[in-house]
């Protein structure tokens, strides 16, 4: 039996990688420090319905499940970390004021998500309660992208859209009785995938179902949102006070933030079924999938007996690590014995106090480490560094 072997989906992260993912976390959590967030770690397991609080089906099914040896009830291996602020906000740390919590772990997925391979991202986020205005929202987007720049992520892509606008006519077609609660997650799904055929064949001939699919076809930059009102200009009236909202969130980010791409989705389903308010998202184009997601997801702590106004978001360390820092080494101090060892001791000290990275050989035979920056040498002068020399590339 191959016992070394990992379980499919779950990857290790080994040198020099693990340390990038590490000075990244760090990194990125000063960044959130530097805004005002406070910092949480909750625990990895907790019970299963704590975390599937406000949530669609989608996490049920990514979520581990083991039953507690204690009490018998069902524990859950967190597969999101936005239920666990929640928690917080609403038991652990109540507060009537506006509170910022931000947070950097592990999460378990029971299989790959979308295009990742991995089952065990490791999850960054930050969160606003207590705030229901959309100055939160954009504090949040502008806090999302000034950790991707941590990740050297330049020239990066923000998609905005809002779940009123689907939620707004998903409701209206249950008023009428033309949607059936067998059909609401089928038209989840053709929204998500831009099938405006598929759409038209699941619904009857309506206003609201033409409405709907429509709204695949509603993204582009801005100016996509007069086509928007255009298009949806019979729709409910929360529908159009959350277009509008769209419209100045998008207005706001822009004035802020007039380099980014800004490119806006009225039919954005991001997330894991709690959002329903304004959506965003990151994309790059060396990538695949979303490099960082949230929304609002206002009154999902209503389970904990305290329902607040809330917005935040997420991103996979794991999935920016590649871009984040360029390769990394370490000077080398060959075996020293004698008069020469206290000398080498001093000298490495005050490497390592500028921030260098020094490996001290522990035996003779030691050999140096294959990304070496330098040798420690010794002459009639002293300690001092030998840099590696790299043969020209032909």
């Amino acid at each position: 039996m191959t016992y070394w072997r990992l379980p499919k989906g779950v990857d290790e992260v080994l040198p020099p990688q693990a340390w990038h993912l590490e000075q990244l976390r760090r990194s990125v959590l000063d960044v959130f420090n530097r805004w005002g967030y406070d910092y949480l770690e909750p625990p990895v397991i907790e019970y299963l319905d704590a975390l599937l609080v406000g949530s669609g089906e989608d996490l049920d099914l990514q979520t581990l499940k083991v039953v507690d040896q204690f009490s018998g009830r069902q524990l859950g291996v967190r597969a999101d970390m936005t239920s666990q602020a929640v928690r917080v906000d609403a038991h652990s740390l109540r507060s009537d004021n506006v509170q910022r919590y931000c947070y950097a772990g592990p999460v378990v997925f029971a299989k790959p998500q979308g295009n990742q391979t991995s089952r065990v991202p490791l999850k960054a986020g930050a969160e606003i309660f207590g705030a229901s205005g959309i100055a939160a929202d954009a504090e949040v987007i502008g806090l999302m992208l000034e950790a991707l720049q941590e990740a050297n992520m330049h020239s990066p892509v923000l998609l905005l859209g809002h779940m009123g606008i689907y939620l707004g006519l998903v409701e209206q077609l249950l008023a009428e009785g033309r949607l059936d609660e067998a059909r609401r997650s089928a038209l989840f799904a053709c929204i998500q995938r831009k099938g405006a055929s598929d759409i038209r064949d699941l619904l009857d001939d309506s206003p609201t179902a033409a409405m709907l699919a429509a709204l695949p076809d509603l993204m582009g930059d801005i100016g996509v949102l007069e086509s928007a009102r255009e298009a949806l200009q019979q729709a409910p009236e929360g529908v159009l006070a959350a277009l509008q909202e769209l419209q100045e969130l998008s207005t706001m980010v822009k004035a802020r933030y007039p380099q980014v791409d800004l490119r806006i989705d009225v039919s954005e389903l991001s997330g894991y079924g709690y959002h329903n308010g304004p959506v965003f998202a990151v994309y790059h184009p060396q990538h695949g999938s979303a490099l960082a997601q949230g929304g609002r997801y206002d009154g999902v702590g209503d389970a904990f007996g305290r329902g607040r106004a809330a917005t935040g978001f997420d991103m996979n360390l794991k999935q920016l690590m590649a871009n984040a820092f360029e390769q990394s080494g370490a000077y080398f101090a060959p075996y020293a014995a004698g008069e020469s060892q206290a000398g080498l001791a001093v000298f490495v000290k005050a490497l390592r106090d500028q921030g260098h990275r020094v490996i001290v050989a522990v035996a003779e035979d030691e050999q140096s480490p294959q990304d070496c920056l330098g040798t420690l040498i010794h002459d009639q002068d002293g300690w001092q560094v030998r840099p590696t020399i790299t043969a020209p590339n032909e």
